[in-house]
């Protein structure tokens, strides 16, 4: 029997050891509920009238993570998988929600979408920010461009930093330490250093935040050979939030972000480089006002953001410079107790300017801007029907205009604990200005993408709420889709639009459990298959389906085992995937493989003073993640966490 069947025995067993556990109920207690969801509407709404399957991290979820990064907790959600999350910490990291890839998935922080104007996908790094200033998570899966704009055609990811919550002068002090080596290496001295502080109070009419974080990391090369030099990796953040309330009904909100990541960089699979370096700085503020009236809401979501990149390759340096502009104005307006429209206007500008000796891309051409109204109706009845519908139109100033739109019905049960969800939902992907402008590959006449998504499943709650079970199954097909092709003999390359159409469907199906007050146990499984040969009529050689893999199985056991003491244990399959290496790209077929993370923590002092410590793969597992890349083997964690 092979270790795939293994895995997805194991996780339907557990299922079923659930299910037969209803006998034991006085042992359960009730799994804490996610009230309140933010993503599919803008506004906070109950979890049992939304209709989509919206995965929400916490801050007490991500208390039970520590010593992980946000790439590995974000790829134990069912649905998405970051590639590169276990290679070396400056590795460039790709994530996929159902397969698809980084520009079809929307990253937004506070509020704003946020992207790179001058990167290749018009995505966000998600290198630059450390999981130590985030306070919780949501992820929805499935177009969501209708709300969200051009970008969230698979999914959103929605983060939200920390912020005061204390009336008095509070703040919190953290270090961790921990060691970087790979599966076949045995260094057990500190590569990985980890600090930062906080500060602030919440008070009546005014609040404020202060967070800084640095992270230090060397001990592993990027590329995997023999005797290739270490590449190293830093990282400094720093997150200030500020808040006036001059009236119950008015709220104003500004924030300031500085991050900065330096980090070496090697030439490419199984190819070591000494010299290689990449050097950013990103620059970010923000203004939030809110004012509440006697039927509803009024927002505004502003942002500006100044992105510089320096990078040394090829013998020489490139300089990079991104600027985004962002204006989101949205209306919550409360028609009765049932029915609620959200209308609204976003505004984005993104230009970019590229200098080097090979390259001269100047702002004044590499620019453009969009303004999409959008309407959005939230119906939820006492009798069980829920539906979420709406609209955007966008205009382009270089695509002229495009109408996006969604559906998304729901029924609950009033006599059974379950809940029905279904939606249809579209979108439209703009190409980035890099794949537009750039020298060497870029391409003017590129179109833009466009995606339809359909979906269907349940949830489940049963043993009053101690058992909780949701599946969906989707299918998305995209035209249009934006490839890179590079010719091995004239070395001639192009972005250009396949032929035919990109097809994905899939299942996801999560269960969480609650066998006690003190533990509490969560799985998921995914099955994605992508059909890549309907867009490979331009060029057969080209793989869409490269790092995804088609069965993937998560597990994760809680224990608190007394008051003061926490141990926790997650499990992770991947099954095989298909890779590539060296010019013209080889295919590979990487084997599957199974990772083991445990962690625990104690409570020195009441509220005041936690140790942790951890260890990721706890097997030390020699895999393959990236083809030609080194992936950690077992590491060891140690950190303190002191509230003031």
């Amino acid at each position: 029997m092979n270790n795939k069947n293994v895995c997805i025995g194991a996780l339907f067993v557990l299922i079923t050891s659930c299910a037969l556990a209803q006998k034991n109920d006085t042992l359960v207690s009730r799994i804490e509920l996610d009230e309140v969801v933010i993503t599919d509407s803008k506004f906070a709404l109950p979890k049992e009238k939304s209709g989509k399957v919206i995965v929400k991290i916490t801050a007490k979820d991500l208390a039970k993570k520590s010593g992980q990064s946000l790439a590995t907790v974000l790829s134990s959600v069912a649905g998405l998988e970051v590639n590169g999350n276990q290679s070396s910490a400056g590795k460039n990291l790709s994530y996929y929600i159902r397969g698809a890839r980084n520009r079809q998935t929307l990253i937004i922080i506070d509020g704003i979408p946020v992207s790179d104007a001058s990167g290749i996908n018009l995505d966000y790094d998600l290198r630059l920010l450390p999981v130590d200033q985030v306070e919780s998570i949501e992820i929805m899966k499935g177009a969501a461009s209708t709300l969200y704009g051009t970008g969230a055609a698979a999914g959103v990811i929605n983060i939200t930093l920390k912020k005061s919550k204390t009336k008095e002068l509070s703040g919190n002090v953290y270090v961790n330490l921990g060691t970087q080596t790979t599966a076949e290496d045995k260094k057990t001295n500190p590569a990985e250093y980890n600090q930062g502080f906080s500060f602030g109070a919440n008070q009546e009419k005014f609040n404020y935040y202060v967070g800084l974080n640095n992270t230090e990391v060397k001990g592993i090369s990027e590329a995997k050979g023999v005797g290739f030099e270490d590449d190293n990796f830093s990282r400094v953040n720093s997150n200030v939030k500020l808040g006036f309330i001059p009236s119950k009904k008015l709220n104003l909100d500004f924030f300031m972000n500085y991050d900065k990541i330096k980090n070496d960089f090697d030439s490419g699979s199984f190819a070591d480089n000494k010299d290689n370096y990449s050097d950013s700085e990103q620059f970010k503020l923000g203004f939030s006002p809110k004012y509440k009236y006697q039927n509803g809401e009024l927002v505004l979501n502003s942002s500006a953001n100044l992105i510089e990149r320096e990078e040394f390759r090829f013998g020489g340096i490139t300089n990079y410079k991104s600027r985004n502009i962002n204006a989101d104005a949205f209306n919550k307006y409360k028609i009765s107790n049932e029915f609620f429209i959200v209308t609204g206007a976003q505004f984005q500008f993104h230009e970019m300017s590229i200098e080097s000796q090979y390259t001269n891309i100047v702002n004044e051409l590499a620019k453009f801007n969009f303004i999409d109204p959008y309407v959005n109706w939230v119906y939820t009845s006492d009798f069980g029907l829920n539906l979420n519908a709406g609209a955007r139109l966008n205009i382009h100033s270089n695509y002229g205009n495009y109408i996006v739109y969604n559906i998304n019905p729901s029924y609950n049960f009033k006599n059974l604990p379950l809940k029905i969800i279904t939606s249809y939902s579209t979108a439209y992907i703009t190409p980035s200005l890099y794949q537009l402008y750039d020298d060497y590959a870029g391409n003017t006449d590129l179109q833009a993408e466009e995606n339809a998504t359909v979906e269907a499943g349940f949830e489940v709650k049963l043993l009053k709420n101690k058992l909780n079970l949701s599946s969906v199954a989707f299918y998305r097909e995209e035209e249009n889709a934006i490839e890179y092709y590079s010719n091995p003999i004239t070395y001639e390359a192009s972005y250009f639009n396949a032929t035919g159409r990109y097809n994905a469907k899939g299942i996801e199906t999560s269960v969480a459990f609650a066998v006690s007050d003190q533990l509490n146990i969560k799985a998921n499984y995914t099955f994605s298959e992508i059909d890549s040969k309907a867009i490979n009529n331009t060029f057969p050689d080209i793989k869409a389906n490269l790092y995804n893999p088609k069965h993937k199985v998560n597990v994760n056991l809680d224990y608190q085992i007394s008051k003061r003491t926490f141990f926790g244990i997650d499990y992770q399959y991947l099954d095989k995937r298909d890779g590539f290496s060296g010019y013209p790209p080889v295919l590979n077929a990487l084997k599957a493989y199974q990772l083991v993370n445990a962690s625990a923590k104690y409570e020195l002092m009441k509220n005041r003073m936690t140790v942790f410590a951890a260890v990721s793969n706890v097997f030390n597992e020699d895999f393959v993640e990236v083809v030609g890349y080194n992936t950690r083997g077992r590491n060891f964690k140690l950190g303190l966490n002191i509230n003031l």
